[in-house]
């Protein structure tokens, strides 16, 4: 992830509106609508333009995963000088991960996604062998579990990447992230500085290979509506509108519970964040906000050592809005492909995700691509749904990015909190009069 001088730095460029992938996506999901319902043979042999964007994308998922974990252990940096703020925000961060995950499990089943389609009916041999993988992990879940958790830990460096074990892949990258923080300055520093030059390199591949999104959504859309008309329309359309409500009910029923807990005001802090958040609705980007709320947040009351710890560490850590929308497409996928998942599956999903969701926002598209990822690594979910998901990432993309950035403002103020280190009467000042408080911030940042 850029820094906050350069991402400040970068100059701001208008696009003309073609141009945006979120528009070029649109336009190939109504022609591939179009071609679908109209052509529906033509349509359903479209699917290979889909696949090919899909096997692009599964060349990106081992390297995406290795850097952007190592990374955001390396983020939090010395585990010595980090002590009880580090500590405290670590924790906090799995624990309401974990509900998150939950959460977005629960609103998967209750508004049952994915169960209006049954894109398996014509994609037998694909579902067949998914559901053939599903069963013998279920096996393995009840005799073999000592196998499977033996094959999990890889027995060559570059084997795990070379043979897609994402399992494996994510094993190296928390040791080798950790290993880095057992070293002296100087030589983390170097690593480190190496490790941000491939990941720059890597990540415009990953961006060139968006470019070719909306080839791939219309390939994926125009099959999926000639295969299966209209129901796979009404199902994409229940699966935005449930994630969204999840999305709201996860910041007032969750975010609500721990501000009530901490004895924050919500809906005070949410109006003192009011314009970041409208930023990240119009640019589905959470890293775009970054600079300002590490200005913002020591405003209401955080002390600046804290934010500067908490908050970064908190987009690679603490991603609530992706947490969520993993788990509503994990679900959606096992249901429009008739793969039902057993408990056992489910924690080790769940297992999957706590992993693969770190370090989502660091890239553009991340939230999609550590969820290919995921379903990659499950071993029975049937990936050629994702091409058809990716249709309505970019709807999603604006909602979960906004919650990402929600849940790590109210991280960064538990945590200041819980470290003493929360000055109540600047919060008070910020909830009485929001905009005074910010324009006397702006003021004094000129002087």
């Amino acid at each position: 992830m850029k820094s906050v001088e350069e991402i400040t730095a970068l100059p701001v460029k208008r696009k003309a509106l073609w141009k945006g992938l979120g528009f070029q996506v649109a336009v190939a999901m109504v022609l591939g609508i179009l071609v679908g319902l109209t052509f529906p043979q033509f349509g359903t042999s479209l699917k290979i333009l889909g696949d090919i964007f899909l096997r692009l994308i599964k060349t990106a998922v081992a390297p995406l995963v290795f850097l952007t974990v190592v990374a955001g252990i390396a983020s939090a940096g010395d585990a010595k000088r980090v002590g009880k703020v580090g500590l405290i925000a670590i924790v906090y961060f799995e624990i309401v991960s974990t509900i998150a995950i939950l959460f977005g499990l629960a609103c998967a089943y209750l508004t049952g996604v994915g169960k209006n389609v049954k894109v398996g009916a014509v994609t037998s041999s694909a579902v067949d062998g998914a559901r053939t993988a599903a069963e013998k992990a279920g096996e393995s879940n009840q005799s073999g579990f000592s196998d499977f958790l033996l094959h999990v830990f890889p027995d060559n460096f570059f084997g795990a990447f070379a043979n897609g074990e994402l399992l494996q892949v994510l094993v190296i990258a928390v040791i080798f992230g950790v290993s880095l923080l057992a070293l002296n300055p100087a030589k983390r520093s170097t690593i480190e500085g190496g490790l941000a030059y491939i990941s720059d390199a890597f990540f415009e591949f990953i961006n060139l290979i968006m470019k070719l999104a909306p080839v791939g959504t219309f390939g994926a859309i125009a099959y999926a509506v000639g295969s299966n008309g209209t129901d796979v329309l009404i199902s994409l359309a229940w699966l935005v509108l449930a994630f969204y409500l999840a999305v709201v009910a996860f910041i007032l029923v969750v975010l609500g519970a721990v501000s009530l807990v901490f004895g924050i005001n919500l809906p005070g802090l949410l109006r003192f964040i009011k314009n970041e958040i409208i930023v990240i609705l119009g640019t589905a980007s959470s890293e775009s906000v970054l600079p300002k709320l590490l200005q913002k947040l020591p405003a209401y009351g955080a002390s600046k050592q804290t934010v500067g710890l908490v908050l970064p560490t908190g987009y690679a850590f603490n991603l609530d809005g992706t947490s969520i929308y993993m788990a509503m497409c994990t679900v959606f996928l096992s249901h429009a492909f008739n793969v039902p998942m057993s408990w056992g599956q489910l924690g080790g999903l769940m297992a999957i995700m706590l992993l693969t969701s770190k370090g989502a926002a660091t890239v553009s598209g991340g939230t999609f691509v550590v969820f290919a990822a995921t379903v990659t690594a499950s071993g029975f979910l049937p990936a050629e749904g994702l091409p058809i998901l990716f249709g309505v990432y970019r709807f999603m993309s604006m909602a979960t990015a906004a919650c990402n950035v929600i849940g790590n403002c109210v991280a960064t103020v538990v945590t200041a909190k819980l470290c003493g280190e929360f000055d109540g009467e600047l919060a008070r000042m910020a909830d009485r009069d929001p905009v005074g408080v910010e324009r006397a911030l702006l003021v004094s940042l000129e002087k």
